[in-house]
């Protein structure tokens, strides 16, 4: 595996009194493509929200580039270079596309990501960059959401439920814009349903089950069988 970009240790969270993930171990690679894959409440979302920042962990749980960041507040994550397309795209609706994209440009870090490097992978966007973000179909809704993160310029880019509620068609065109993204060594975690799309771009999957890891593997070797076993806990 390359050197790790991302290393959580035994991570638990909780809302409340509810306890969503339980003593969670994963190592992501620089430059890796990994998928997280398991049923509804599983866990997925927290553990992206865990690594962007959006709740609390102790500082050692979570490791990025050597740096216990578990303690860190959301912004202070997303200058170190983690970016998350959140779950139900969560734009701003009073914002403009462009406005939206640029939101996440005041980051400032460098790197290859502009306007006119999201335009140009998603071109659909240029063309209503001056409408309210909100009149955009769910499709071009995510593609703000990914251009938004993009324009942070991040090492390490979370997707979660990149294809949640959106037609065939359309989650081919974001997966098919997939390799454009990563092409630079950029590090990614996918969260995902469609467990056939998670395994075919990326090299490791992990599964989660009420909070904790079921299964870890190569993408490319683990069967269908083990996955079934871990997704629905059956022994």
């Amino acid at each position: 595996m390359p050197d790790p970009i991302l290393q959580i240790s035994a991570l638990d969270a909780r809302y409340g009194d509810f306890q969503a993930l339980y003593g969670v171990d994963l190592t992501l690679g620089e430059g890796e493509v990994m998928a997280i894959i398991g049923a509804n409440g599983a866990g997925k979302s927290t553990l992206l929200r865990s690594i962007a920042g959006l709740m609390a962990n102790g500082p050692d749980q979570i490791v990025y580039r050597g740096r216990p960041i578990g303690a860190l507040r959301a912004d202070q994550i997303a200058g170190l270079g983690i970016a998350l397309v959140p779950e139900g795209r969560q734009l701003f609706p009073s914002l403009s596309v462009e406005e939206n994209l640029l939101i996440g440009g005041r980051v400032k870090r460098d790197g290859p990501w502009s306007l006119a490097a999201v335009y140009d992978l998603f071109p659909v966007l240029k063309d209503r960059r001056a409408q309210p973000s909100t009149s955009l179909s769910g499709g071009q809704q995510q593609m703000v959401a990914i251009g938004r993160a993009l324009m942070a310029n991040p090492d390490l880019i979370l997707f979660d439920e990149i294809s949640l509620g959106l037609a065939p068609i359309i989650i081919r065109s974001i997966y098919d814009a997939l390799p454009g993204i990563v092409a630079g060594g950029m590090s990614a975690i996918i969260v995902e349903q469609d467990i056939a799309k998670a395994l075919s771009v990326s090299s490791r999957v992990y599964c989660l089950q009420e909070g904790r890891v079921s299964l870890e593997g190569a993408s490319c070797t683990v069967s269908r069988e083990e996955i079934s076993r871990a997704y629905f806990g059956i022994a």
